[in-house]
């Protein structure tokens, strides 16, 4: 059956590849310099900008004078020209999240112009102009929306200052609404295009009043995404959709043992297939390492595929671990057992209360390495150019990849120019700086701009990977009440494979368990027990949250019903701060928590990662077939100022879905050093019929905002085996675990 399967999927492959090959339009890749002249600006544009450093702090770039005929490129998120089309600036990788939307939507409220009426672009990777463009951390929203909102309503003040100052009137007898500046005595009005010259000439104001919250008119409403139309009518260009004149294709074989290296090959069968012109071997760069492969350069990306199957490779493997799953896993617990780690936070005295307790709770969790898996393969065009090289693709971190190349190839930083298109999903994956790399390297090869698309195979295979991670919990409880609490880690530290090992624990230790019960209990220690393997290992949805919150929430869980206290009124004891008893309170109040039967099974999980807060409860009950069936999933979100309520409710069922298919359906084992998985058939993902109602409601408060990509994921796994112990008294500490099997 599974040789069946993959005849119908290498079918269809061919059908698909050859689709893309021979039907995509070529369409020109235009600057913002080629799209101002193509638009028609004769005369001026009104250019605003800010820098956003790590901090996230503003400086604001006064209006610039704008020659006769030409324009003007400053850090622009915002262009308007003289015919009063207004054009906004996407700074971040949009894949999938809705930050095309989301960056519209503030600037428009302040800007005070139709969200529906203007252009957007995405841009290249430009630090100078931009700040930190990694699409990373659920950051975007959460650092940029005070800029967004002072630049943009800098940038309509300046256009009422104009405006004042043409009909010679009080600023006070002027507003701006849907790309107009209006005197209100007369009714006599402006369109933006025919102030931008005398805009131009103007100072911003440094100091502009803000609207409320409850005066806005986009913010904070729901609205339908401006991509969306985009994605269904096949209009926007996504990485492996985009073409340029004289792009040649490549597929490489690369060594299925991620760190062995290329012996000998055979390129004769594959130099005979149509359209295979030339065959290497080529180095590939991650990070630290480096990777070995075949390259297969052609004319279509079906002809380099067809190509790699037809090669004949001699693999060296020799001179580092051949890693297996269970030698991983059986290491992490007993570095668990015999190391104290790396101490990250500690508190009071947890060892001492722990080593003299007589009743202790001593337990291990696992969970295991996953596969990003996004739907867009990975792929990226480089055209070498001898002192430069440009690239186009779904990237989720120009900035990383423009400092890596720069490094790796020996070019001046800014000769490394990275066009972003849109991503087919990326979960940190495409923040790698590998496959830009590798197709960097063979485009300065052939002499010629080249696309590397990855197979779903390569994919699965190649990595990296979200780290397989054993947690060990120990904790005291005393009439009712936690005395200590001790948390250790081990699992690889991504932040080894960007910079080395720099002898300091994983800073990432603590993510997913909420800042509020340090506040409470007194004594606990959190510390990371180093663990290394020669499998590479990235960010992914949620990073440690996505483990950590299913050990730590576990652990929480198993507390309470040692102290024989209700799980969720226990986490209330804890959780002291205003904003969690509330959110604590609508969780009560939306799942019936207090209403369950005996039948049912109820599940209560509560994390924090990038500034957001989110819980968890899940309802399970058993199938008459035996097995446990999900009937439904309540999800509180507090994430603070916030801008589209629509996306936050998609971004948290998507996670839903994610992380269901995480803790109950696929994980990536390996043997031998070799990965078994390869493709969707033996790394399954949930079907529709397999994902529970899910509703979602978001806490409303001043508060600044959160992310929210990512922190609708972690707390699920925890809600749905907690649901599982509260029904059936079977208590789950590893995932991946089957549904049917409980």
């Amino acid at each position: 059956m599974v040789d069946l399967v993959k005849h119908w999927r290498l079918c269809a492959e061919e059908v698909i590849l050859n689709a893309i090959n021979m039907s995509v339009q070529e369409k020109q890749n235009l600057s913002r310099r080629g799209f101002l002249k193509i638009a028609g600006i004769s005369g001026t544009a009104l250019c605003l900008g800010l820098y956003m450093s790590a901090e996230a702090e503003a400086k604001v770039v006064n209006p610039a004078q704008v020659p006769a005929e030409g324009d003007i490129e400053l850090a622009v998120w915002i262009i308007i020209n003289t015919d009063g089309k207004v054009t906004l600036i996407c700074h971040r990788a949009e894949m999938g999240q809705g930050v095309y939307h989301s960056i519209a939507q503030i600037i428009a409220e302040e800007l005070e112009v139709d969200l529906y009426g203007v252009d957007i672009q995405l841009t290249q990777g430009d630090e100078k102009k931009y700040g930190s463009q990694l699409t990373g951390g659920s950051s975007t929203i959460r650092g940029s929306y005070k800029n967004l909102l002072k630049l943009s309503a800098t940038a309509r003040e300046v256009l009422i200052m104009a405006a004042t100052a043409r009909w010679t009137v009080p600023v006070t007898e002027c507003y701006a609404e849907l790309g107009h500046v209006i005197h209100k005595p007369s009714g006599k009005k402006f369109h933006y295009g025919e102030l931008v010259a005398e805009a131009a000439k103007l100072t911003a104001p440094k100091d502009v009043k803000l609207k409320a919250r409850a005066d806005y008119k986009l913010i904070g409403k729901p609205s339908q995404r401006r991509d969306s139309p985009l994605k269904t009518n096949g209009e926007a260009i996504f990485g492996i959709d985009k073409r340029i004149p004289g792009l040649q294709f490549a597929a490489v074989e690369r060594n299925p043992r991620l760190r062995g290296k290329v012996k000998s090959f055979d390129a004769s069968a594959a130099l005979k297939v149509p359209g295979v012109t030339r065959v290497f071997k080529v180095v590939m760069g991650i990070w630290d390492t480096d990777r070995e492969g075949v390259a297969v350069v052609a004319n279509s990306t079906w002809a380099a595929m067809q190509g790699k199957k037809a090669l004949k490779v001699d693999w060296d493997d020799n001179g580092f671990e051949h890693v297996s799953s269970p030698e991983i896993f059986k290491h992490q617990r007993e570095l668990l057992q015999t190391s104290e780690g790396l101490s990250v936070k500690t508190q009071g005295d947890p060892n001492g209360i722990i080593s003299s307790a007589k009743d202790k709770l001593d337990v291990f969790y696992e969970t295991p390495y996953q596969s990003h898996s996004c739907m867009e393969p990975v792929n990226c065009i480089a055209h070498w150019q001898g002192d430069k090289v440009e690239i186009w693709g779904p990237v989720q971190a120009p900035n990383w990849i423009q400092d890596y190349i720069s490094k790796k190839m020996g070019l001046a930083r800014e000769k490394v120019i990275v066009n972003m298109t849109f991503l087919g999903g990326g979960f940190g994956r495409k923040a790698m700086p590998d496959y830009p790399h590798e197709a960097c390297v063979i485009s300065k090869e052939m002499g010629a701009p080249v696309q590397v698309v990855w197979s779903r195979e390569d994919d699965a295979t190649q990595g990296p990977y979200r780290p397989g991670i054993s947690y060990r919990g120990e904790g005291v409880v005393e009439n009712g009440t936690i005395s200590a609490i001790k948390f250790r880690m081990a699992g690889q530290n991504n932040d080894h494979w960007r910079s080395g090992d720099s002898g300091r624990p994983n800073r990432s230790t603590t993510e997913g368990f909420l800042a509020s019960y340090f506040a409470s209990i007194k004594n606990i220690s959190f510390a990371d027990v180093p663990f290394k393997t020669p499998v590479p290992t990235s960010f992914w949805r949620s990073v440690y949250a996505s483990t950590n919150g299913f050990a730590y929430e576990s652990f929480m869980d198993e507390l309470a019903h040692k102290a024989m206290k209700d799980p969720l009124d226990f986490r209330r004891e804890y959780l002291k701060d205003e904003r969690s008893q509330k959110l604590i309170d609508k969780m009560e109040e939306v799942s019936g928590w207090k209403s369950k039967t005996k039948n049912q099974g109820y599940g209560v999980a509560i994390t924090e990662c990038f500034s957001s807060t989110v819980g968890h409860i899940v309802k399970v009950s058993k199938k008459n077939a035996g097995g446990i069936h999900i009937d439904k999933v309540w999800v509180v979100v507090d994430c603070g100022w916030y801008v589209n309520p629509d996306i936050i409710k998609a971004q948290v069922e998507g996670s839903v879905v994610m992380a269901l298919g995480a803790a109950t359906i696929h994980e990536i084992t390996f043997k031998d050093g070799r990965v078994e998985q390869s493709n969707f058939y033996d790394y399954k993902m949930p079907r529709i019929n397999d994902i529970p109602p899910t509703e979602v409601y978001i806490m409303e408060n001043d508060a600044n905002a959160g992310g929210m990509g990512e922190p609708g994921l972690p707390a699920f796994a925890p809600a749905l085996t907690n649901a599982i112990f509260d029904l059936t008294g079977k208590r789950i500490r590893k995932l991946p675990f089957s549904l049917n099997m409980v």
